[in-house]
């Protein structure tokens, strides 16, 4: 990896230029903090060949895509149906948010643990 410097005075400075780019979604975010905790050399070396961002996007709509078919998944799996949201409003909220966070723990597992 060839970093180029530019003079200024006695000193060399690195001419790294940080692109302006979208924020990170949540998984995304989750995804750099595990590389930045428990992978270090990876994350240094992603940051430094300025692939970082693009790699944490893509996690990121991985793991947004695959949250968009466990979810309704689950959901027909354990019975969550329109007429329970007609009948029992509290009923079906609780058993969605169950299988939102059933759906987040095999995508963290899945993607962003990896």
């Amino acid at each position: 990896m060839n970093i180029a410097y530019t003079q200024n005075g006695d000193y060399l400075i690195s001419n790294i230029v940080i692109r302006k780019t979208k924020p990170l979604g949540h998984y995304g975010r989750l995804r750099k903090a595990y590389l930045e905790m428990h992978r270090p050399i990876l994350f240094n070396e992603r940051v430094l060949s300025d692939k970082l961002f693009e790699h944490c996007a893509k996690i990121d709509e991985a793991a947004r895509n695959r949250m968009e078919l466990i979810v309704p998944e689950l959901a027909k799996r354990n019975g969550v149906t329109e007429q329970l949201k007609a009948e029992n409003q509290m009923e079906w909220v609780r058993q969605m948010n169950a299988c939102k966070a059933q759906a987040e723990e095999i995508v963290k597992f899945e993607l962003i643990y990896d």
